[in-house]
Formats: C-alpha cells, sequence, structure tokens
C-alpha cells in the first residue's frame, strides 16, 4: 500500500425534514453526474483504490487468467428449435460476446448468422443486447442494444435474407418486443424517460417512422410497470400490468394486430395471476382466494373472467407453485419444498404423475428451452454448487434421459470429486430455521478459523438457490468455505418465507443472516477473524445494515451497487424503481414505514465505531440503485469510522447496474473482489 491521501467528499449539508423528523444529508451534492465536481471525486475515490492495490495488480491479472482458463473461448448453446430453425448462440476464442445464429431444419445445413455482438460492441465501452425476435415467417429479426448500461435500449430490425438493417430506428426504449402475426407490426414497451418505470405500450408498423406510433396503453398506476409479450402457443398477445403485489393482463389475437387488447381479468390489490395459453384454454397460476403459495387453474379462451376458472393444482402450505410448462400430453410443474426445487410430470390421460429424481441437498433444477407443444421431450438444466451445469433432454414417455452438455471446466485440475457440499440449518433469534448451503474442499485442513465467504440476497421473494460457479473455485482451492444463507425475504421456503422479510418485517432479513454468521462461528467452520460477507444491490443493503449492527462479527465486506440510502430514494419519486417498490419496502411517506425504514437504512444509522474492511463497486450509468448512493456511503463511512481498516470505492465509469459488458470483462472486477478477500488473509497467490 501506498500513503496515498485519502478522499474526503466535501461537505454541504442538507436538511431534509418529514414527519417531524429532521434529517441532515451532507452529501446530497453528489445526485448528480453531470456535475464535473462529482466525477473529479469518484475518479479520487477510483485513484485511491487504485494505489492501495498497486501491489496486488499482478495477483488480479494473473486470477483473471486463471479464472478465463477455465472457461471455454469456443463455447456454444444446445441447439432448440423452432419454426423450423435450430437456434444456436457461440462463442468464439478471444471474442467477449457472444454470436447469434441459426440452421434451416438441419443441424447440418449452412450456418446463418443473426447476430454477432463482437461487430456490434467494436469501439463501444459498453454492450448489451437486449430483446431478439425473429418475425413469424423467419425473414426479418429485431433486436435492441443499450451502449451506456443504463437499460435503455435502441430497437432495430435487419433484413435475414438479404442482412441489411431497415431504416426503422425506435429510440429510449426497454429492448422488450412482439411481433404480430403479420410480419409487419411490432408491439414494444418504453419507459418514463425520468422515473425509467415502463409504463407504456406502443405499435409500430414496419417501413414507418418512430414518431407515427401508436400508443396502444399507458400504464397510469405508478407503481406498476408493463410488458408485452407473445404466448407459447402464437396465438395471443398479452400486456403484463405489474406490481409487487397485483398483476393484471391485457390479451389480442395475434393474427389480428390492429383489435383492441381486451381484460383478463380485472386488477385487484394483493391478487397476482399469470397466464399460459395452449389449445382452447388458459391455465392460470394465481394466488387468488388466499392461496399464498400458489395455485393453478384454468378457463376456456372465451371466458377469461375470475368466475370461470376451474381449480387443476389445489394450494398447499408447504409447496410453493412457481411455474408450469405445457405440453400436447403433459402438464409440468416447477415446485418448492422444503427450500428445494422440484419438478413434477403430470400426463393429461389421468396416467401416474412422477417427480423427477434429484439426490443432493444443494442442487437447482429448472427447465429450459421448451418451444414446442407436440413432443415427449422435456428439456431441464441441473447443477449444484460442485457440479456444473447440465442440460439435459427427458423423455417423459419412457422416463430415459439424454444429457446433451455438461459445462467444461478446464484446466485439467477440476475433480468435483474434491469437493463436499452440505446444509446446514441455523437457529434465528425468533427460533425460525434458517438453511445454509456449504461447499468447500474435502482437504480443508483448518479445524476452525477457515476463511468463509458469507453471500445472500433476501429480497423480492427472489430465491437464492444453489449453483455452480467456475470462478468460485478459486475461492476454494485457496482454503475458503462458500456459504449461501437463504434468509427470510427470498421465497427460499415458499411466499411466508418472502412475506415475513419484507415491509415491516424487514429486519428479519438482516438478524438471519447475522444469525448465520454466529451459527457458523458457534459450529467452528469460521471465525469472525476470518468471515466474510457479501451482497449486491438490494443484498449491498444487507451488507449497509450488518456493517452498523454487527461490525464485530466480520473481517471484511463486499457490496456490490449496494442500496443503502432506503428512506432518501423511497421518498423520491422521480429516482427509477420507487414508487413501484412500496409495496416491498413501504411508502416512507406514511409515518409508520418512515420510521421503519428510519431504523434501518444504513446510511443513517452509520455511527462512531470501527467497522470492518469494504470493498464498495458500484456503476456511473446504474438505473436501479443510482451511483450517488454507495458514493455517499462511502464519504459518510470515512468521517465516522474509527478504526484503520481498508475502505475503497471503485466506480465503473462506463456500465451501469450489472457492471462491465463482455464475457470476460466481469472476470476483471470479479478478480478485484477476490483479491480484496485474498489480502486479507495473507494469500498471495
Amino acid at each position: 500500500m501506498t500513503d496515498a491521501k485519502l478522499p474526503l467528499a466535501k461537505i454541504i449539508p442538507k436538511k431534509m425534514k418529514k414527519h417531524g423528523v429532521i434529517r441532515v444529508d451532507n452529501y446530497h451534492w453528489l445526485n448528480n453526474r453531470e456535475n464535473p465536481e462529482v466525477i473529479a471525486y469518484l475518479n479520487e475515490e477510483n485513484e485511491y483504490y487504485k494505489s492501495q492495490t498497486a501491489s496486488t495488480e499482478d495477483f488480479q491479472k494473473s486470477l483473471f487468467e486463471e479464472m478465463k482458463a477455465r472457461i471455454k473461448e469456443d463455447d456454444e448453446s444446445v441447439p432448440y428449435f423452432y419454426n423450423g430453425y435450430f437456434y444456436i448462440t457461440r462463442f468464439e476464442k478471444g471474442q467477449n460476446y457472444p454470436i447469434y445464429s441459426r440452421k434451416k431444419d438441419s443441424l447440418t445445413a449452412d450456418e446463418e448468422i443473426l447476430f454477432d455482438c463482437n461487430l456490434l460492441a467494436k469501439d463501444q465501452a459498453f454492450f448489451q443486447l437486449g430483446g431478439l425476435s425473429v418475425s413469424p415467417d423467419n425473414t426479418m429479426a429485431l433486436f435492441s442494444f443499450d451502449l451506456i448500461g443504463r437499460r435503455i435500449y435502441t430497437i432495430q430490425i435487419k433484413n435475414l435474407v438479404t442482412n441489411a438493417v431497415f431504416d426503422d430506428k425506435i429510440e429510449n426504449v426497454t429492448g422488450n418486443a412482439v411481433w404480430a402475426n403479420d410480419n409487419k407490426t411490432i408491439f414494444y414497451s418504453k419507459q418514463d424517460p425520468t422515473t425509467l418505470r415502463s409504463d407504456k405500450i406502443f405499435k409500430h408498423k414496419l417501413g414507418f417512422n418512430s414518431s407515427e406510433d401508436v400508443l396502444v396503453y399507458f400504464e397510469k398506476d405508478e407503481t406498476f410497470s408493463v410488458d408485452i409479450a407473445k404466448s407459447k402457443s402464437r396465438k395471443y398477445l398479452a400486456i403484463e400490468s405489474g406490481s409487487t403485489l397485483t398483476s393484471e393482463y391485457q390479451i389480442l389475437e395475434a393474427n389480428n394486430p390492429e383489435g383492441q387488447f381486451r381484460v383478463f381479468q380485472k386488477r385487484k390489490r394483493g391478487v397476482e395471476y399469470h397466464i399460459s395459453h395452449f389449445e382452447d384454454v388458459f391455465y392460470i397460476k394465481t394466488n387468488a382466494d388466499d392461496a399464498e403459495n400458489f395455485k393453478l387453474m384454468k378457463t376456456p379462451e372465451s371466458k377469461t373472467a375470475k368466475k370461470f376458472w376451474t381449480e387443476i393444482i389445489p394450494h398447499r402450505d408447504d409447496v410453493l407453485l412457481e411455474d408450469i410448462e405445457i405440453f400436447k400430453n403433459y402438464l409440468v410443474v416447477e415446485e418448492r419444498f422444503n427450500g428445494l426445487n422440484r419438478i413434477k410430470i403430470i400426463p393429461w390421460n389421468g396416467g401416474e404423475a412422477y417427480y423427477l429424481p434429484f439426490d443432493s441437498e444443494t442442487y437447482t433444477a429448472y427447465t429450459g428451452t421448451n418451444v414446442d407443444f407436440d413432443t415427449e421431450i422435456l428439456r431441464y438444466s441441473y447443477q449444484s454448487l460442485a457440479t456444473p451445469p447440465s442440460v439435459i433432454d427427458f423423455n417423459m414417455k419412457t422416463k430415459t434421459k439424454d444429457i446433451k452438455k455438461e459445462q467444461q471446466v478446464l484446466g485439467g485440475s477440476f475433480d468435483k470429486n474434491n469437493y463436499h457440499e452440505e446444509r446446514v440449518w441455523a437457529t434465528a433469534t425468533d427460533g425460525t430455521l434458517i438453511p445454509i448451503s456449504l461447499v468447500y474442499r474435502k482437504d480443508l485442513k483448518n479445524a476452525d478459523g477457515n476463511p468463509l465467504l458469507q453471500y445472500a440476497y433476501g429480497s423480492y421473494g427472489y430465491s437464492m438457490d444453489a449453483s455452480f460457479s467456475s470462478t468460485r473455485l478459486s475461492l476454494l482451492d485457496r482454503g475458503f468455505i462458500f456459504a449461501i444463507a437463504h434468509i427470510r425475504g427470498g421465497e427460499d421456503l415458499g411466499r411466508k418465507w418472502y412475506e415475513n422479510g419484507k415491509l415491516l418485517q424487514k429486519k428479519n432479513t438482516f438478524t438471519d443472516f447475522v444469525d448465520c454468521s454466529k451459527f457458523l462461528i458457534y459450529k467452528k467452520y469460521t471465525s469472525a477473524a476470518h468471515l466474510y460477507a457479501e451482497g449486491g444491490s438490494a443484498g449491498g443493503l444487507l451488507m449497509g445494515v450488518i456493517a452498523n449492527t454487527n461490525p464485530e462479527l466480520y473481517n471484511g465486506i463486499i457490496a456490490q451497487v449496494p442500496f443503502v440510502d432506503v428512506v432518501t430514494t423511497m421518498l423520491d419519486k422521480s429516482i427509477p424503481l420507487t414508487t413501484g417498490e412500496y409495496d416491498e419496502w413501504g411508502n416512507p411517506n406514511k409515518k409508520e414505514y418512515f420510521d421503519y425504514m428510519l431504523s434501518y437504512s444504513p446510511i443513517d444509522n452509520i455511527k462512531k465505531q470501527d467497522y470492518p474492511n469494504m470493498y464498495i463497486s458500484t456503476g456511473l450509468h446504474d438505473s436501479q440503485v443510482q451511483y450517488w448512493e454507495p458514493a455517499k456511503w462511502v464519504a459518510k463511512l470515512r468521517a465516522h469510522k474509527t478504526n484503520s481498516t481498508q475502505l475503497f470505492l471503485d466506480t465503473n465509469m462506463d456500465a451501469g447496474h450489472g457492471g462491465a459488458s463482455g464475457r470476460f470483462e466481469a472476470l476483471k472486477e470479479l478478480a478485484k473482489e477476490f483479491v480484496f478477500l485474498f489480502e486479507l488473509e495473507a494469500i498471495k497467490k
């Protein structure tokens, strides 16, 4: 390390009063990416980080090469067949971006290149391909791209016969679009330019200027966002309006793009439903009538109102219904029981239903690309903490499986039998049992005090399943244990698991994580001197809370794009995502929610105390968690922490919420995080 000067953001106090409470934000001036002083401060923090870690640059580079060497560069996806073509995504050696291609009728046919993202990304600091959709007659493809990482896309259309790109250009949209069946009408979603809430559906006619596009639907409720999709049956277009708790669909026959969308079932607060179409029936997954873990209903396509729905799979208290796949002869149901995925096959002819067999207790299994109805083959994926992902074709009639592909881990040293994976249960403060998934080398030498990285998310009902990572081997092979804490706020153990970790029960998320840490220390998997925590976005909020409440438990914390200025953000309706998340965090315009948020908001609860070593990353163009949240957080931490631990703010000046674009650029960011941990453990190579 060098003795570089600590970056100290200037203090310009801004008083904010709400519900009689006055808060002072000394760094509110950072809320302006157009201000040269803001950019200068972020660059100063970046230079400080670089100077303090200059001695690790060679290690970062070698670690990057180590992780890259495990990845098969000239790789390709398992082809799937749709509307007369096999579709393939592949990578070429030395290239950062995918190539999308297809072959007509047979895999031995000549390859047609649809999009080479390496060419599209040339000379761009950031590139992200969004929606990609081929016209029903297979002659055109619409595609979208984002060049700054703010998830603001441009849609264009390519002639797949001539490879020419049409003059049609639809700018400043979400990137999501679908074709009507006439091969000349496109429906797409557009966001509010300030809040970035997806609130409009437009109709575009091929060959016309986008200024002539017709507004099909405007979602007035600012807590909802809208999307547009096409049914697997290709018969219907569907507009979905959704909030955290409520959903509503409008449908239109794809053969009739000039028609009017009609409401499937009028929205009712607290009722969610999701529709699938097959033959003359709609299937509906819903939580209506207190079906907390969801149930499956069906209704004739001519009678879509709820009063016509009939039950197929009832609600179950201990099983979460997650999704369905419909085939001509089978209904496939994805469930979650006791924190684990299950895939159930139900023959329509009344034959005996059965589950696919999975033996591990730290696995992930989910259905893959299944675009045809009339087939006996179900494509699904399987992986675990120690088992690389596999794509499997399962014959639902013969009950035989064909492993189409297992991810290769190159380098010759990987053997999944060298790693042990297990699931343990920690007891939370209120007596709730919290599952933890663990993986580590079987030859781990220390009886206790092993370095351990504990990861969690715990929001929005997102379940953190036990998945494989070839990059994680760089941690495990250096003696780390990796743990996923399946805390409340996710949906890992059903819908109630989520409900008990949101709104006025949000603190369960934080205390669950801490209780898992205490359990791992008590069971001598690790010690406080060797325990590390990691989380991103809403998981970064979690990191901010535990840094304030239990800094003594962690030697280091990694917080990626952290949501840490909770009260200020949720009071600002102009910030993307705010109004749509009142049902997740609460509306602080109501005093009860304001007081509760204020009691845990990381930036509002910083105090004079020792803090762990911390590496905090963000992106200047982040549309989900604005860069100024981590920037203000770090500035305030610098002014309050009473020890000399490391505190780094690393801002990607060319990226957004997802970090760097490109297949391998993201590995460089990961190498920074790993080296941060290794330095704290005195691991030098």
